[in-house]
């Protein structure tokens, strides 16, 4: 894989970088060399070099080794921008799918997927995702039957961002439910009436 002045060849260093960059965990010089079909004195050599030449050329990101692997992350200089920008993605709006779903599980956990789908007529997997990464549901037991479904409850950020001490100091959900005269006005008055000719 060498070039014959000595150098690597170009396309195993941007197959190392993407690696990389799309690595969540650090990714260990064994595995990239099975990967680059190099030698594991060679990857590290190469991720030395290439560390070095990132840091002299000012990047916002370093590549380092850490856990028994490498990985590339923002530069410790940059923690403040880094910072303010996590920040910020945790002030983000919340879906009005992702308030359906959060609202179904405050009222009615413990749930699982499957129930959560049944209510609200989709399924709820990228939602519940979403509000697992940003804290507001988690794993609380598991189903009895058959498979050992996942429940999820809300956790205690859940609380902290409503004001509440508790899920009972939840509003009441018939609070939410008009009674059956508004409906029977609602519906007399959305209904169509065929013009007569």
């Amino acid at each position: 894989m060498d070039t014959e002045d000595g150098n690597l060849d170009p396309e195993i260093v941007r197959a190392l970088e993407a690696i990389l960059l799309v690595a969540i965990e650090p990714v260990a010089p064994a595995l990239l060399a099975q990967l680059l079909e190099i030698s594991q004195t060679t990857v590290e050599t190469l991720c030395d070099r290439l560390a070095t030449t990132y840091e002299s050329a000012g990047h916002g990101f370093q590549l380092v080794k850490v856990a028994g692997g490498y990985r590339l992350q923002s530069h410790p200089d940059l923690a403040p921008y880094v910072e303010r920008f996590v920040l910020d993605g945790q002030h983000a709006r919340v879906s009005s799918a992702a308030l359906e779903t959060l609202a179904i599980i405050a009222y009615k956990q413990p749930l699982s997927r499957t129930q959560i789908a049944a209510i609200r007529g989709v399924d709820p997997e990228t939602v519940v995702r979403t509000l697992q990464a940003r804290g507001y549901i988690t794993e609380v037991s598991r189903d009895d039957g058959p498979g050992q479904a996942v429940l999820f409850g809300t956790t205690p950020l859940f609380l902290e961002r409503l004001g509440i001490a508790s899920l009972d100091d939840l509003p009441s959900i018939s609070d939410f439910i008009p009674d059956a005269s508004v409906v029977e006005t609602l519906e007399r008055s959305l209904r169509v009436v065929p013009e007569e000719q």
